[in-house]
C-alpha cells in the first residue's frame, strides 16, 4: 500500500483560498422578515375585507342586529341566542394583528441597525 500523496502546491492552495464570508453591514435578513410580515398583513387584510364586504354584503339586509367593525373590517349579524353569523375567523384576526406587530418591530430594528452602521 502506498501512502496518500499530497499535492505539491498544498501550501499555495491554502494561501489562495477565499476567506470566509464576513457578516454584512446591513440587516438584510431583518428587512426580509419585515417585508414578509407586511405581505402577510396585507393578504390577511384583503381576506378580512373580502369576507366583510363581498361575502357578507347582503348580511345587513337580512339581519336586525348588525355589528360593524372597521379595523379589521368585519360585518357580523348577532342573533338572539348570542351567536354571530359572518364574523371573522379568530385565527385570521390573530394573524392580522401578529403580522402587523412583527412588521413594525422588525422594521424598527432594521432602521436602528442601519443607522448605527452608517454612523460608524
Amino acid at each position: 500500500m502506498t501512502p496518500p500523496q499530497t499535492p505539491a502546491n498544498a501550501a499555495t492552495n491554502a494561501a489562495t483560498t477565499a476567506p470566509e464570508k464576513a457578516v454584512p453591514d446591513r440587516p438584510t435578513l431583518l428587512w426580509g422578515v419585515s417585508f414578509a410580515s407586511v405581505g402577510v398583513f396585507l393578504i390577511t387584510w384583503a381576506l378580512l375585507w373580502l369576507n366583510a364586504y363581498v361575502i357578507n354584503d347582503d348580511l345587513p339586509n337580512a339581519c336586525y342586529d348588525v355589528r360593524r367593525q372597521s379595523f379589521p373590517p368585519e360585518v357580523a349579524c348577532a342573533s338572539a341566542s348570542g351567536t354571530l353569523t359572518g364574523a371573522n375567523a379568530g385565527w385570521l384576526e390573530a394573524l392580522f394583528f401578529a403580522s402587523l406587530v412583527v412588521s413594525v418591530l422588525f422594521t424598527a430594528m432594521s432602521v436602528a441597525i442601519a443607522t448605527v452602521v452608517r454612523k460608524r
